[in-house]
Protein backbone atom coordinates (compact mmCIF):
# COMPACT_ATOMS: atom_id res chain seq x y z
CA UNK A 1 0.00 0.00 0.00
CA UNK A 2 1.41 3.35 -1.13
CA UNK A 3 0.01 6.68 -2.21
CA UNK A 4 0.59 7.90 -5.77
CA UNK A 5 -0.25 11.18 -7.45
CA UNK A 6 0.21 12.69 -10.90
CA UNK A 7 -0.67 16.19 -12.10
CA UNK A 8 -0.64 17.99 -15.45
CA UNK A 9 -1.49 21.64 -14.81
CA UNK A 10 -1.19 25.12 -16.30
CA UNK A 11 0.80 26.49 -13.35
CA UNK A 12 3.61 25.09 -11.14
CA UNK A 13 2.59 21.80 -9.53
CA UNK A 14 5.09 21.46 -6.67
CA UNK A 15 2.64 22.72 -4.03
CA UNK A 16 -0.22 20.65 -5.46
CA UNK A 17 1.88 17.49 -5.28
CA UNK A 18 3.05 18.25 -1.75
CA UNK A 19 -0.51 18.94 -0.55
CA UNK A 20 -1.79 15.83 -2.30
CA UNK A 21 0.82 13.61 -0.69
CA UNK A 22 -0.13 14.95 2.73
CA UNK A 23 -3.74 13.95 2.02
CA UNK A 24 -2.50 10.48 1.04
CA UNK A 25 -0.05 10.21 3.95
CA UNK A 26 -2.14 7.45 5.57
CA UNK A 27 -1.14 5.18 2.68
CA UNK A 28 2.56 5.25 3.53
CA UNK A 29 4.85 6.81 6.12
CA UNK A 30 8.23 5.25 5.31
CA UNK A 31 9.38 7.62 2.54
CA UNK A 32 8.13 10.28 0.16
CA UNK A 33 9.20 11.76 -3.16
CA UNK A 34 8.19 14.30 -5.80
CA UNK A 35 9.39 14.64 -9.38
CA UNK A 36 8.54 17.49 -11.77
CA UNK A 37 9.56 18.43 -15.30
CA UNK A 38 10.45 21.72 -16.97
CA UNK A 39 12.36 22.64 -20.14
CA UNK A 40 13.62 19.15 -20.93
CA UNK A 41 14.76 18.36 -17.41
CA UNK A 42 13.39 16.30 -14.55
CA UNK A 43 13.72 17.61 -10.99
CA UNK A 44 13.34 15.19 -8.09
CA UNK A 45 13.58 15.19 -4.33
CA UNK A 46 12.89 12.15 -2.17
CA UNK A 47 13.88 10.77 1.21
CA UNK A 48 12.87 8.71 4.23
CA UNK A 49 10.10 9.86 6.56
CA UNK A 50 6.79 11.69 6.47
CA UNK A 51 6.00 14.15 3.70
CA UNK A 52 6.34 17.11 6.07
CA UNK A 53 9.82 15.94 7.09
CA UNK A 54 11.20 15.12 3.65
CA UNK A 55 10.52 18.47 1.98
CA UNK A 56 11.84 21.90 2.91
CA UNK A 57 11.44 25.28 1.18
CA UNK A 58 14.67 24.95 -0.77
CA UNK A 59 13.58 21.54 -2.05
CA UNK A 60 10.22 22.89 -3.19
CA UNK A 61 11.86 25.80 -5.03
CA UNK A 62 13.88 23.35 -7.09
CA UNK A 63 10.80 21.30 -8.05
CA UNK A 64 9.86 23.51 -10.99
CA UNK A 65 7.46 22.72 -13.79
CA UNK A 66 3.77 22.36 -14.57
CA UNK A 67 3.55 18.58 -14.44
CA UNK A 68 4.88 15.90 -12.13
CA UNK A 69 4.25 12.91 -9.90
CA UNK A 70 4.46 12.12 -6.19
CA UNK A 71 4.70 9.05 -3.97
CA UNK A 72 4.48 8.18 -0.28
CA UNK A 73 5.92 4.77 0.48
CA UNK A 74 4.80 1.94 2.66
CA UNK A 75 7.27 -0.92 2.25
CA UNK A 76 5.98 -4.35 1.29
CA UNK A 77 8.75 -5.47 -1.06
CA UNK A 78 12.35 -4.45 -0.58
CA UNK A 79 13.96 -3.07 2.55
CA UNK A 80 11.98 -0.98 5.00
CA UNK A 81 14.91 1.28 5.81
CA UNK A 82 16.72 1.53 2.46
CA UNK A 83 16.57 5.17 1.29
CA UNK A 84 17.46 4.06 -2.23
CA UNK A 85 14.01 2.51 -2.52
CA UNK A 86 12.16 5.79 -2.03
CA UNK A 87 10.17 6.65 -5.13
CA UNK A 88 9.86 7.87 -7.87
CA UNK A 89 12.37 5.71 -9.78
CA UNK A 90 14.13 6.91 -12.94
CA UNK A 91 15.61 5.43 -16.12
CA UNK A 92 16.96 7.37 -19.11
CA UNK A 93 16.98 4.69 -21.79
CA UNK A 94 15.43 4.60 -24.29
CA UNK A 95 13.30 7.49 -23.03
CA UNK A 96 13.52 9.45 -19.81
CA UNK A 97 10.98 7.87 -17.47
CA UNK A 98 9.96 8.54 -13.87
CA UNK A 99 7.64 6.04 -12.17
CA UNK A 100 5.71 5.85 -8.88
CA UNK A 101 3.90 2.61 -8.09
CA UNK A 102 1.35 1.30 -5.60
CA UNK A 103 0.98 -2.45 -5.25
CA UNK A 104 3.12 -5.58 -5.38
CA UNK A 105 4.31 -7.65 -8.32
CA UNK A 106 4.01 -11.38 -7.73
CA UNK A 107 6.43 -12.40 -10.51
CA UNK A 108 9.11 -9.83 -9.71
CA UNK A 109 11.94 -12.37 -9.42
CA UNK A 110 11.09 -13.94 -12.77
CA UNK A 111 10.99 -10.51 -14.41
CA UNK A 112 14.40 -9.63 -12.95
CA UNK A 113 15.90 -12.73 -14.53
CA UNK A 114 14.25 -11.94 -17.88
CA UNK A 115 15.56 -8.38 -17.86
CA UNK A 116 19.10 -9.44 -17.00
CA UNK A 117 19.30 -12.25 -19.56
CA UNK A 118 17.06 -11.03 -22.39
CA UNK A 119 16.31 -7.34 -21.94
CA UNK A 120 19.90 -6.53 -20.83
CA UNK A 121 18.68 -4.29 -18.04
CA UNK A 122 20.13 -4.07 -14.54
CA UNK A 123 18.01 -3.63 -11.39
CA UNK A 124 19.74 -1.68 -8.62
CA UNK A 125 17.41 -2.25 -5.65
CA UNK A 126 15.10 -4.90 -4.21
CA UNK A 127 12.05 -2.83 -5.08
CA UNK A 128 9.54 -4.36 -7.48
CA UNK A 129 8.65 -0.80 -8.53
CA UNK A 130 12.05 -0.54 -10.23
CA UNK A 131 11.26 -3.83 -11.96
CA UNK A 132 7.96 -2.43 -13.23
CA UNK A 133 9.73 0.69 -14.51
CA UNK A 134 12.30 -1.32 -16.45
CA UNK A 135 9.67 -3.60 -17.97
CA UNK A 136 7.84 -0.50 -19.20
CA UNK A 137 11.07 1.00 -20.54
CA UNK A 138 11.82 -2.21 -22.44
CA UNK A 139 8.31 -2.37 -23.92
CA UNK A 140 8.56 1.27 -25.04
CA UNK A 141 11.86 0.46 -26.73
CA UNK A 142 10.26 -2.50 -28.50
CA UNK A 143 7.30 -0.52 -29.81
CA UNK A 144 8.96 2.82 -30.64
CA UNK A 145 9.35 3.41 -34.39
CA UNK A 146 11.43 6.57 -34.34
CA UNK A 147 12.98 9.28 -32.16
CA UNK A 148 9.55 10.43 -30.91
CA UNK A 149 6.87 8.38 -29.22
CA UNK A 150 3.29 8.35 -30.45
CA UNK A 151 0.36 7.67 -28.13
CA UNK A 152 -0.49 4.40 -29.88
CA UNK A 153 3.04 3.14 -29.26
CA UNK A 154 2.73 3.99 -25.57
CA UNK A 155 -0.56 2.11 -25.27
CA UNK A 156 0.97 -0.92 -26.99
CA UNK A 157 3.87 -0.78 -24.53
CA UNK A 158 1.45 -0.75 -21.57
CA UNK A 159 -0.39 -3.72 -23.09
CA UNK A 160 2.98 -5.49 -23.23
CA UNK A 161 3.60 -4.65 -19.56
CA UNK A 162 0.21 -6.10 -18.62
CA UNK A 163 0.97 -9.32 -20.49
CA UNK A 164 4.28 -9.76 -18.66
CA UNK A 165 3.59 -8.40 -15.19
CA UNK A 166 1.45 -10.22 -12.62
CA UNK A 167 0.11 -8.96 -9.32
CA UNK A 168 -1.38 -5.68 -8.17
CA UNK A 169 -0.22 -2.36 -9.53
CA UNK A 170 -1.39 1.18 -10.08
CA UNK A 171 1.25 3.47 -11.52
CA UNK A 172 1.91 7.03 -12.65
CA UNK A 173 4.75 7.65 -15.09
CA UNK A 174 6.41 10.76 -16.49
CA UNK A 175 7.60 10.32 -20.08
CA UNK A 176 10.19 12.91 -21.06
CA UNK A 177 8.96 15.34 -23.67
CA UNK A 178 5.54 13.70 -23.81
CA UNK A 179 3.52 13.79 -20.61
CA UNK A 180 1.88 11.76 -17.86
CA UNK A 181 0.93 8.08 -18.17
CA UNK A 182 -1.25 6.28 -15.62
CA UNK A 183 -2.38 2.65 -15.64
CA UNK A 184 -4.02 0.06 -13.40
CA UNK A 185 -3.63 -3.72 -13.31
CA UNK A 186 -6.19 -5.84 -15.22
CA UNK A 187 -7.99 -6.87 -12.03
CA UNK A 188 -8.10 -3.33 -10.61
CA UNK A 189 -6.85 -4.58 -7.25
CA UNK A 190 -5.31 -1.27 -6.21
CA UNK A 191 -7.35 1.94 -6.64
CA UNK A 192 -6.69 4.79 -9.07
CA UNK A 193 -8.91 7.75 -9.98
CA UNK A 194 -8.72 10.76 -12.28
CA UNK A 195 -10.05 14.28 -11.80
CA UNK A 196 -10.04 17.52 -13.78
CA UNK A 197 -10.07 21.24 -13.19
CA UNK A 198 -10.92 24.06 -15.60
CA UNK A 199 -8.19 26.70 -15.23
CA UNK A 200 -7.38 29.90 -17.09
CA UNK A 201 -4.78 28.17 -19.26
CA UNK A 202 -6.93 25.13 -20.05
CA UNK A 203 -7.99 21.86 -18.46
CA UNK A 204 -5.80 20.45 -15.69
CA UNK A 205 -5.77 16.75 -14.76
CA UNK A 206 -4.93 14.90 -11.56
CA UNK A 207 -4.49 11.15 -11.04
CA UNK A 208 -4.47 9.80 -7.47
CA UNK A 209 -4.77 6.66 -5.38
CA UNK A 210 -7.92 7.99 -3.72
CA UNK A 211 -10.64 10.47 -4.63
CA UNK A 212 -10.03 12.40 -1.41
CA UNK A 213 -6.92 13.92 -3.01
CA UNK A 214 -9.01 15.06 -5.96
CA UNK A 215 -11.52 16.70 -3.62
CA UNK A 216 -9.03 18.41 -1.33
CA UNK A 217 -6.97 19.82 -4.20
CA UNK A 218 -10.03 21.44 -5.76
CA UNK A 219 -10.42 19.12 -8.73
CA UNK A 220 -13.64 17.45 -9.88
CA UNK A 221 -13.72 13.66 -9.82
CA UNK A 222 -14.18 12.33 -13.34
CA UNK A 223 -14.08 8.57 -12.75
CA UNK A 224 -12.00 5.60 -11.68
CA UNK A 225 -9.35 4.44 -14.09
CA UNK A 226 -10.69 1.08 -15.21
CA UNK A 227 -8.88 -2.22 -14.62
CA UNK A 228 -6.45 -2.75 -17.48
CA UNK A 229 -6.84 0.83 -18.71
CA UNK A 230 -4.09 3.33 -19.50
CA UNK A 231 -4.62 7.10 -19.45
CA UNK A 232 -2.22 9.42 -21.24
CA UNK A 233 -2.12 13.22 -20.76
CA UNK A 234 0.40 15.15 -22.82
CA UNK A 235 2.08 18.33 -21.66
CA UNK A 236 -0.51 20.40 -23.56
CA UNK A 237 -3.30 18.85 -21.49
CA UNK A 238 -4.74 16.55 -24.17
CA UNK A 239 -6.15 13.36 -22.60
CA UNK A 240 -6.33 9.97 -24.31
CA UNK A 241 -7.19 6.59 -22.87
CA UNK A 242 -7.21 3.00 -24.06
CA UNK A 243 -8.12 -0.39 -22.67
CA UNK A 244 -4.87 -2.37 -22.72
CA UNK A 245 -6.07 -5.63 -21.11
CA UNK A 246 -9.51 -7.22 -20.95
CA UNK A 247 -11.28 -10.41 -20.01
CA UNK A 248 -10.36 -10.62 -16.32
CA UNK A 249 -12.77 -10.07 -13.43
CA UNK A 250 -12.70 -6.67 -11.75
CA UNK A 251 -11.65 -7.51 -8.20
CA UNK A 252 -10.81 -4.50 -5.99
CA UNK A 253 -9.01 -5.21 -2.73
CA UNK A 254 -11.67 -5.40 -0.03
CA UNK A 255 -9.12 -4.39 2.63
CA UNK A 256 -9.16 -0.90 1.12
CA UNK A 257 -12.74 -0.59 2.35
CA UNK A 258 -12.07 -2.28 5.69
CA UNK A 259 -9.03 -0.26 6.72
CA UNK A 260 -6.63 1.22 4.18
CA UNK A 261 -8.58 4.00 2.47
CA UNK A 262 -9.84 7.21 4.05
CA UNK A 263 -13.60 7.13 4.79
CA UNK A 264 -14.18 10.23 2.66
CA UNK A 265 -12.90 8.47 -0.47
CA UNK A 266 -14.84 6.85 -3.29
CA UNK A 267 -13.31 3.70 -4.77
CA UNK A 268 -14.87 2.13 -7.86
CA UNK A 269 -18.02 4.12 -7.25
CA UNK A 270 -18.32 2.93 -3.64
CA UNK A 271 -18.24 5.24 -0.64
CA UNK A 272 -15.69 3.88 1.82
CA UNK A 273 -17.68 5.47 4.66
CA UNK A 274 -20.97 3.91 3.57
CA UNK A 275 -19.33 0.50 3.20
CA UNK A 276 -18.08 0.70 6.78
CA UNK A 277 -21.54 1.65 8.00
CA UNK A 278 -22.85 -1.43 6.18
CA UNK A 279 -20.18 -3.54 7.88
CA UNK A 280 -21.55 -2.34 11.22
CA UNK A 281 -25.07 -3.32 10.16
CA UNK A 282 -24.06 -6.88 9.31
CA UNK A 283 -21.80 -7.11 12.34
CA UNK A 284 -24.79 -6.29 14.55
CA UNK A 285 -26.73 -9.18 13.00
CA UNK A 286 -23.78 -11.46 13.60
CA UNK A 287 -23.51 -10.32 17.23
CA UNK A 288 -27.19 -11.02 17.90
CA UNK A 289 -26.87 -14.47 16.35
CA UNK A 290 -23.80 -15.47 18.34
CA UNK A 291 -24.68 -13.79 21.67
CA UNK A 292 -28.48 -13.29 21.76
CA UNK A 293 -28.41 -12.65 25.53
CA UNK A 294 -25.25 -10.54 25.63
CA UNK A 295 -25.49 -7.68 28.13
CA UNK A 296 -23.54 -4.69 26.81
CA UNK A 297 -23.51 -1.28 28.47
CA UNK A 298 -21.54 0.62 25.85
CA UNK A 299 -20.01 0.26 22.38
CA UNK A 300 -16.58 1.87 22.00
CA UNK A 301 -14.61 2.11 18.74
CA UNK A 302 -10.87 1.73 18.47
CA UNK A 303 -10.12 4.91 16.53
CA UNK A 304 -10.22 5.80 13.73
CA UNK A 305 -11.33 3.55 10.89
CA UNK A 306 -13.76 1.48 12.98
CA UNK A 307 -15.97 4.43 13.95
CA UNK A 308 -18.62 4.13 11.19
CA UNK A 309 -19.07 0.40 11.84
CA UNK A 310 -19.14 0.90 15.61
CA UNK A 311 -21.79 3.64 15.40
CA UNK A 312 -24.07 1.52 13.22
CA UNK A 313 -23.47 -1.54 15.41
CA UNK A 314 -24.45 0.42 18.53
CA UNK A 315 -27.52 1.81 16.77
CA UNK A 316 -28.70 -1.65 15.69
CA UNK A 317 -28.10 -3.12 19.16
CA UNK A 318 -29.79 -0.18 20.89
CA UNK A 319 -26.69 0.38 23.04
CA UNK A 320 -25.02 3.75 23.75
CA UNK A 321 -22.05 4.62 21.55
CA UNK A 322 -19.18 6.31 23.36
CA UNK A 323 -15.67 7.48 22.59
CA UNK A 324 -13.49 5.66 25.10
CA UNK A 325 -10.02 6.31 23.71
CA UNK A 326 -8.18 9.52 22.95
CA UNK A 327 -5.73 9.27 20.08
CA UNK A 328 -2.36 10.98 19.91
CA UNK A 329 -2.29 12.31 16.35
CA UNK A 330 1.48 12.51 16.29
CA UNK A 331 2.11 8.76 16.45
CA UNK A 332 2.10 6.77 13.21
CA UNK A 333 -0.41 4.04 12.39
CA UNK A 334 0.77 1.01 14.34
CA UNK A 335 -0.31 -1.46 11.67
CA UNK A 336 2.29 -0.21 9.21
CA UNK A 337 5.20 0.06 11.63
CA UNK A 338 7.86 -2.60 11.10
CA UNK A 339 8.60 -4.88 14.03
CA UNK A 340 6.40 -6.12 16.86
CA UNK A 341 8.40 -4.33 19.56
CA UNK A 342 7.77 -0.93 17.97
CA UNK A 343 4.09 -1.77 17.52
CA UNK A 344 3.59 -2.73 21.19
CA UNK A 345 5.32 0.39 22.43
CA UNK A 346 3.41 2.71 20.12
CA UNK A 347 -0.07 1.43 21.09
CA UNK A 348 0.30 2.90 24.58
CA UNK A 349 1.76 6.10 23.17
CA UNK A 350 -1.00 6.36 20.61
CA UNK A 351 -4.14 5.66 22.67
CA UNK A 352 -5.22 6.56 26.18
CA UNK A 353 -8.43 5.40 27.86
CA UNK A 354 -11.14 7.70 29.22
CA UNK A 355 -11.64 5.84 32.50
CA UNK A 356 -15.21 6.91 33.23
CA UNK A 357 -16.43 5.28 30.02
CA UNK A 358 -15.11 1.90 31.18
CA UNK A 359 -15.49 1.81 34.96
CA UNK A 360 -17.86 -0.96 36.02
CA UNK A 361 -19.26 -1.48 32.51
CA UNK A 362 -19.60 -4.36 30.10
CA UNK A 363 -17.83 -2.95 27.04
CA UNK A 364 -17.97 -4.01 23.41
CA UNK A 365 -14.85 -2.76 21.62
CA UNK A 366 -15.05 -2.53 17.83
CA UNK A 367 -12.04 -2.63 15.53
CA UNK A 368 -11.86 -2.68 11.75
CA UNK A 369 -9.81 -5.90 11.76
CA UNK A 370 -7.54 -8.04 13.90
CA UNK A 371 -4.29 -8.87 12.12
CA UNK A 372 -1.45 -9.75 14.48
CA UNK A 373 -3.46 -9.32 17.69
CA UNK A 374 -0.80 -7.10 19.27
CA UNK A 375 -2.93 -3.97 19.25
CA UNK A 376 -6.08 -5.80 20.37
CA UNK A 377 -4.35 -7.39 23.34
CA UNK A 378 -2.91 -4.08 24.53
CA UNK A 379 -6.21 -2.23 24.14
CA UNK A 380 -8.17 -4.89 26.01
CA UNK A 381 -5.63 -4.61 28.83
CA UNK A 382 -6.10 -0.85 28.83
CA UNK A 383 -9.89 -1.28 29.08
CA UNK A 384 -9.54 -3.61 32.06
CA UNK A 385 -7.08 -1.26 33.75
CA UNK A 386 -9.66 1.50 33.27
CA UNK A 387 -12.16 -0.56 35.29
CA UNK A 388 -14.23 -2.44 32.70
CA UNK A 389 -16.20 -5.35 34.18
CA UNK A 390 -16.30 -7.31 30.92
CA UNK A 391 -14.50 -6.62 27.65
CA UNK A 392 -15.82 -8.05 24.40
CA UNK A 393 -14.24 -7.49 21.00
CA UNK A 394 -15.94 -7.22 17.60
CA UNK A 395 -14.09 -7.12 14.29
CA UNK A 396 -15.69 -5.54 11.20
CA UNK A 397 -13.64 -7.96 9.10
CA UNK A 398 -13.31 -11.77 9.20
CA UNK A 399 -10.23 -13.44 10.68
CA UNK A 400 -7.05 -12.66 8.71
CA UNK A 401 -5.72 -16.15 8.05
CA UNK A 402 -3.56 -15.95 4.93
CA UNK A 403 -0.68 -13.99 3.51
CA UNK A 404 -1.39 -10.92 1.43
CA UNK A 405 0.77 -10.72 -1.67
CA UNK A 406 -0.79 -7.67 -3.32
CA UNK A 407 0.71 -4.82 -1.32
CA UNK A 408 -0.31 -5.14 2.35
CA UNK A 409 2.33 -5.87 4.98
CA UNK A 410 1.18 -9.19 6.40
CA UNK A 411 3.06 -11.78 4.36
CA UNK A 412 3.95 -14.30 7.06
CA UNK A 413 1.25 -16.56 8.48
CA UNK A 414 3.30 -17.03 11.64
CA UNK A 415 2.54 -13.37 12.44
CA UNK A 416 -1.22 -13.68 11.94
CA UNK A 417 -3.14 -14.44 15.11
CA UNK A 418 -5.97 -15.98 13.10
CA UNK A 419 -3.89 -18.21 10.85
CA UNK A 420 -3.90 -21.32 13.02
CA UNK A 421 -6.48 -20.54 15.72
CA UNK A 422 -10.26 -20.68 15.89
CA UNK A 423 -12.31 -17.81 17.30
CA UNK A 424 -12.32 -19.12 20.85
CA UNK A 425 -8.54 -19.52 20.84
CA UNK A 426 -8.09 -16.03 19.42
CA UNK A 427 -10.41 -14.62 22.08
CA UNK A 428 -8.33 -16.20 24.83
CA UNK A 429 -5.09 -15.07 23.19
CA UNK A 430 -6.11 -11.40 23.15
CA UNK A 431 -7.71 -11.61 26.60
CA UNK A 432 -11.31 -10.87 25.58
CA UNK A 433 -14.43 -12.18 27.34
CA UNK A 434 -15.93 -12.84 23.92
CA UNK A 435 -15.10 -12.25 20.26
CA UNK A 436 -17.34 -11.57 17.26
CA UNK A 437 -15.94 -11.68 13.73
CA UNK A 438 -17.66 -10.47 10.58
CA UNK A 439 -18.71 -13.23 8.20
CA UNK A 440 -16.80 -13.03 4.92
CA UNK A 441 -19.96 -13.18 2.80
CA UNK A 442 -21.47 -10.38 4.86
CA UNK A 443 -18.31 -8.33 4.31
CA UNK A 444 -18.63 -8.78 0.56
CA UNK A 445 -22.33 -7.89 0.73
CA UNK A 446 -21.55 -4.73 2.68
CA UNK A 447 -19.43 -3.44 -0.19
CA UNK A 448 -21.26 -5.04 -3.13
CA UNK A 449 -24.64 -3.56 -2.16
CA UNK A 450 -23.21 -0.09 -2.80
CA UNK A 451 -22.18 -1.01 -6.37
CA UNK A 452 -23.80 -4.23 -7.62
CA UNK A 453 -21.74 -4.02 -10.83
CA UNK A 454 -18.75 -5.31 -8.84
CA UNK A 455 -19.35 -8.95 -8.04
CA UNK A 456 -15.80 -10.11 -7.19
CA UNK A 457 -13.38 -8.84 -4.58
CA UNK A 458 -9.77 -9.61 -3.77
CA UNK A 459 -10.18 -11.27 -0.36
CA UNK A 460 -7.13 -13.55 -0.22
CA UNK A 461 -6.06 -12.58 3.30
CA UNK A 462 -9.39 -13.93 4.56
CA UNK A 463 -10.03 -16.94 2.32
CA UNK A 464 -6.67 -17.80 0.72
CA UNK A 465 -8.04 -17.37 -2.82
CA UNK A 466 -5.56 -15.37 -4.93
CA UNK A 467 -7.31 -13.67 -7.81
CA UNK A 468 -4.27 -13.54 -10.12
CA UNK A 469 -4.07 -17.35 -10.16
CA UNK A 470 -0.28 -17.51 -10.01
CA UNK A 471 0.31 -17.94 -6.27
CA UNK A 472 1.63 -21.36 -5.28
CA UNK A 473 2.43 -22.94 -1.93
CA UNK A 474 6.12 -22.60 -2.78
CA UNK A 475 5.70 -18.87 -3.44
CA UNK A 476 4.03 -18.38 -0.04
CA UNK A 477 6.65 -20.49 1.72
CA UNK A 478 9.45 -18.47 0.10
CA UNK A 479 7.84 -15.24 1.33
CA UNK A 480 7.53 -16.63 4.83
CA UNK A 481 11.13 -17.88 4.85
CA UNK A 482 12.39 -14.51 3.66
CA UNK A 483 10.31 -12.72 6.26
CA UNK A 484 11.64 -14.88 9.08
CA UNK A 485 15.27 -14.04 8.32
CA UNK A 486 14.80 -10.28 8.01
CA UNK A 487 16.92 -8.39 10.54
CA UNK A 488 15.11 -6.86 13.50
CA UNK A 489 13.64 -3.43 12.88
CA UNK A 490 16.07 -0.62 13.44
CA UNK A 491 15.64 1.58 16.46
CA UNK A 492 13.93 4.91 15.96
CA UNK A 493 16.20 7.49 14.35
CA UNK A 494 16.21 11.09 15.48
CA UNK A 495 15.62 13.60 12.72
CA UNK A 496 18.32 16.20 12.34
CA UNK A 497 17.54 19.88 12.73
CA UNK A 498 16.81 20.17 9.03
CA UNK A 499 14.17 17.44 9.23
CA UNK A 500 15.56 15.30 6.43
CA UNK A 501 16.77 12.32 8.43
CA UNK A 502 20.11 10.61 8.12
CA UNK A 503 20.20 10.33 4.35
CA UNK A 504 19.34 14.00 3.76
CA UNK A 505 16.74 13.22 1.10
CA UNK A 506 18.26 13.81 -2.31
CA UNK A 507 17.83 16.49 -4.94
CA UNK A 508 18.36 15.45 -8.54
CA UNK A 509 18.28 17.29 -11.86
CA UNK A 510 18.20 14.77 -14.67
CA UNK A 511 19.16 15.96 -18.15
CA UNK A 512 17.04 14.07 -20.61
CA UNK A 513 19.68 12.95 -23.10
CA UNK A 514 17.54 10.31 -24.75
CA UNK A 515 15.96 9.53 -28.08
CA UNK A 516 12.93 11.50 -27.00
CA UNK A 517 14.79 14.80 -26.56
CA UNK A 518 17.52 14.58 -29.20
Amino acid sequence: MCGILGVVATTPVNQLLYDGLQVLQHRGQDAAGIATAQSGRFHMHKGSGLVRDVFRTRNMRNLTGNWGIGHCRYPTAGSAYNPAEAQPFYVNSPFGLMLAHNGNLTNSDELKREMFLADLRHINTNSDSEVLLNVLAHELQEHAKGPRLESEQIFKAVAGVMRRVKGAYAAVVMIAGYGLLAFRDPHGIRPLVIGSNEALGGTEYLVASESVAVDVLGFKLMRDIAPGEAVLINTQGVLESQQCATGLPHAPCIFEFVYLARPDSLIDGISVYDSRVKMGEFLAERTLQKYPDLKIDVVIPIPDSSRPAAMELANRLGVPYREGFVKNRYIGRTFIMPGQAIRRKSVRQKLNAIHQEFAGKNVLLVDDSIVRGTTSREIINMAREAGAAKVYMASAAPPVRFANVYGIDMPSRTELIGAFRDEEEISREIGADGLIYQDIEDLKRAVRELNPAIQVFETSCFDGIYITGDITAKYLNDIEDARNVVAPAQSDKDDDDDGEGEDGGGQMDLNLVSRQSR
